[in-house]
């Protein structure tokens, strides 16, 4: 189970993927704890999709603590998996009716977007959920010590 969960290559794609995405999603996350930032969300995600408050405080976990861990590359692909069906839940219960583009002209109130963002997410996390850690990770360092072969 442990190689399944930490095995990695010594791969760049995955520090560019990891560093990327798990700097937006800190971002994205952060400001639900921010001023009236945490109030909002909580209100939006229990009255709104009517979804348990445990939910709400997983996804400010995920998209903090989460995309941290996924930044240096510890648990990468249990972090990876993660992000993945909390967007996939965005997707659904969210943005799905909405369409595919985002609001760029501003036709829509704040916060009504379509999902290509988050497909993006799901491409990324995906790689990484099959990719693993890759080079300069928490996991290559403590789980595979070995170098293998360099792979792009």
């Amino acid at each position: 189970m442990k190689y399944l969960i930490f095995n990695t290559s010594e791969n760049w794609a995955s520090i560019m993927l990891r560093i990327v995405l798990g700097t937006i999603i800190f971002i994205h996350g952060i400001g639900k704890l921010e001023g009236e930032g945490y109030s909002q969300f909580i209100y939006f995600f229990t009255e709104y999709l009517r979804m348990p408050i445990i939910l709400a405080w997983l996804t400010i976990a995920i998209e903090t603590v989460g995309s941290l861990l996924l930044i240096v590359g510890f648990a990468t692909r249990i972090n990876a998996i993660m992000l993945f069906g909390l967007f996939v839940g965005m997707i659904t219960f969210v943005h799905w009716d909405i369409g595919f583009s985002m609001n760029w002209w501003g036709q829509l109130e704040a916060g009504q977007e379509g999902f290509e963002y988050h497909l993006l997410v799901l491409a990324m996390s995906g790689a990484l959920a099959l990719l693993g850690g890759g080079k300069l990770s928490v996991d290559l360092l403590l789980f595979n010590p070995q170098p293998d072969a360099k792979t792009f």
